[in-house]
């Protein structure tokens, strides 16, 4: 694939991509469905639904940055892993590890090590799906993405309506409603003794009921995976009160392939097949479960009351680590969401009160001896019992028929209450120099943190255009707090807060839809591991960038989408970070690509009487530095994927994906650390072939 190689010229990518972009569509395939048969129009726009305020509005009208990947876009793609169906958002990038494991990055770095945990929320149905102090980064794979309704993406800082964690963004899947259930079943089977089996259909009664078991081989050594999901919807009326509620639980049993080492060793055919950890493993389980009661009071005001729970439980063995300890977490969870709106001549109105209790614990274990100060045995075992409490309102006033101003705001209170259930101190022999591992003493932790936002838009017949300026926080999570290292006695850090500014334009015209967004973000008092292996906090980082989606109808037959973005991430104070050397201030973050995105050239028959869809995708992902120091990098890599889709029969719909079809040997993820490059390696050349019956 060298060819890409050439075309990877630091400033002829980004120019490429903003131009393509400009003809094309995401947002736009991720907002708009690129296989229609007529041009997108300003009515159809206001036809996407976004719950950016937990309610169904407008997406067109929204003074912020969104996506919305829609039910046919999810089906299009069909994703084995979530980092497939989330190429189609500007300013996301979702790093994929090995089996289900994936890194988030939106309008961010893919961020790991200490900090890493909280900076975006992953939601079901607007629910975290996991309390917000004990987040997990690869927490996408307990989400059923395959029979979701739609998934939103809703960019920068989110915490007025939805609390800690929001602080880059928001990922919000939300369960197909028992209308737009199909009953049907779909089997599909590819490369390296892949397969699924999803089936789904609605009974009376307002329920509905999907189901999927996957299973895969894997493409490197003694890999692979099988997973099993559920969602039950409900969607009914009581009396005065609407219902809507959905049940959820997934299970994942994965042997995982660790990192390879070397320079570019995922050039090497026989190198990106080795797994240098057969022994490595993650099973988990996760459990989600909802019910809200809405109940309109006249004079265009209801109330919603929303009860939920949620338990997730994971172990995994630390394969990236030379001692390899076994890791067990798990939470359960019980909470409620409670708010009300209203419209008041030309204001509308927002308030609500979340409330959120969880009972936490980690267990770290170590089977064999490895060095004095990584000793076997008990390194970690603790409980937390943590509560949240926000309250928060958000007010909207029409100024004139064209001109919209908002703004809003929330408090919010988190405790924590940790005992430790081994000895206080080093897991370590009193003879050890310098132990890894640190207990705390049981103790009670605290933080109150606000945020606020202030948008204002202008609305025409085809166009909106917007400004925000809006500030974000998360909590200390437990690990941050609790499991601590080298000596380390107490972590005196406090919440982490982005304060972001972002001018945008959405709108169609003609055959052309688009969406053109610029921010500016800077987060401040960043949790981070400094060079004695202490949590700390204190350091600041900035964050600039431009995303476009757009989406063209070249004719009944033909259709081009795509999105590009282009950002900088960089230091902004000189800190000593654990694998930095000197000073870093104003380095690029690593793990950071300047730029990135794809493109979907669209093709439907159906104007030649043929029941035939395809769709070519070009991804690519410029190169990126691999260290705080910036003398490492990652080149960037290009790919080729294809879908193709035939209604055979009303009832029977035949589809193929094919993904890296000029097999080009790339890394999903890379990194610098332990002295050598270490890549996950992206998959090979691979097809699936599918077949969907309707009942």
């Amino acid at each position: 694939m060298r060819i890409f190689h050439r075309l990877r010229h630091p400033r002829l990518t980004p120019l490429l991509a903003v131009y393509l972009g400009a003809m094309s569509t995401v947002g736009t395939a991720q907002q708009y469905d690129a296989q229609r048969d007529e041009a997108t129009t300003p009515e159809e726009l206001e036809t996407i639904i976004v719950t950016a305020r937990r309610t169904a509005e407008s997406g067109f009208d929204l003074a912020m940055s969104w996506a919305v990947l829609d039910q046919t876009s999810i089906e299009r793609v069909a994703a084995q892993h979530s980092n497939q169906l989330f190429n189609r958002v500007s300013g996301a990038w979702v790093s994929r590890g090995n089996g289900q494991e994936s890194l988030v990055s939106l309008r961010s770095p893919v961020l790991t090590g200490a900090g890493s945990c909280g900076a975006f929320m992953t939601a079901q149905d607007g629910i975290s799906m996991r309390s917000p102090g004990f987040c997990n980064v690869n927490q996408l794979f307990d989400a059923n993405l395959l029979q979701a309704g739609r998934v939103e993406v809703l960019k920068g800082p989110g915490a007025v309506v939805f609390g800690s964690n929001a602080l880059y963004g928001i990922i919000n899947v939300v369960t197909r409603s028992v209308d737009a259930t199909p009953s049907q079943v779909r089997v599909e089977g590819g490369s390296r003794d892949y397969y699924r089996v999803s089936a789904s259909g609605a009974v009376d009664g307002g329920i509905a009921l999907s189901a999927q078991t996957s299973q895969y081989g894997g493409y490197q050594d003694a890999s692979g995976y099988d997973q099993q999901k559920a969602t039950l919807r409900i969607d009914q009326e009581w009396g005065n009160w609407r219902v809507d509620g959905a049940l959820e639980g997934s299970q994942l049993d994965q042997e995982t392939a660790g990192y390879i080492r070397g320079f570019e060793a995922y050039e090497d055919d026989q190198a990106r097949k080795e797994n240098p950890n057969p022994e490595a493993y993650r099973n988990a389980w996760s459990g989600r479960g909802h019910i809200g009661l809405t109940r309109d009071w006249g004079n265009s005001s209801e109330l919603t009351i929303r009860p939920f729970w949620r338990s997730n439980s994971m172990t995994f063995l630390q394969h990236y680590l030379p001692w390899q300890a076994t890791e067990t977490n798990r939470h359960h969870s019980m909470g409620l969401q409670m708010s009300a709106r209203g419209t008041q001549n030309s204001l509308n109105w927002l308030v609500g009160i979340d409330a959120d209790h969880t009972e936490g614990a980690l267990f770290e274990n170590q089977a064999d001896f490895f060095s004095p100060n990584q000793p076997d045995g008990i390194h970690y075992d603790y409980d937390v019992d943590a509560d949240t409490v926000g309250v928060f309102t958000h007010l909207d006033w029409s100024l004139t028929e064209r001109w919209e101003l908002g703004a809003g705001v929330r408090l919010e209170d988190t405790r924590y209450d940790y005992a430790n259930n081994a000895a206080d101190g080093a897991a370590c022999a009193p003879t050890a120099s310098a132990c890894r591992f640190y207990r705390p003493a049981d103790r009670k932790d605290s933080f109150s943190d606000w945020t606020g936002n202030l948008s204002i838009s202008h609305h025409t017949d085809t166009t909106t255009f917007y400004g925000q300026v809006a500030r974000g926080f998360r909590a200390p999570q437990t690990t941050e707090l609790y499991r601590l290292q080298a000596g380390q006695t107490v972590a005196a850090i406090d919440s982490e807060e982005a304060e972001s500014v972002e001018l945008g334009v959405r709108g169609a015209a003609s055959a052309l839809s688009y969406d053109l967004s610029v921010y500016w973000t800077t987060k401040e008092n960043v949790i981070f591991q400094d060079r004695d292996r202490f949590n700390v906090s204190g350091a600041e980082t900035t964050h600039r960038g431009v995303e476009l989606a757009a989406s063209w109808r070249l004719s009944p037959t033909w259709a081009v989408s795509g999105n590009a973005s282009y950002a900088r991430h960089r230091y902004n104070s000189d800190i000593q970070l654990l694998g930095s050397r000197g000073s870093i201030d104003g380095n690029d973050i690593d793990t950071a690509p300047k730029h990135f995105g794809s493109l979907q050239l669209t093709a439907d028959l159906a104007s030649y009487n043929l029941p035939i869809t395809g769709e070519l995708e070009w991804v690519w992902l410029s190169k990126y530095w691999l260290d705080p120091n910036n003398q490492h990098e990652y080149e960037g890599h290009d790919l080729l994927n294809l879908r193709a889709s035939w209604q055979v029969t009303q009832t029977v719909a035949v589809s193929l994906v094919a993904t890296n079809l000029l097999d080009e040997g790339y890394a999903e993820r890379a990194d610098y650390g332990f002295g050598s490059y270490r890549y996950f390696v992206g998959e090979p050349r691979s097809a699936v072939l599918g077949i969907t019956l309707a009942l």
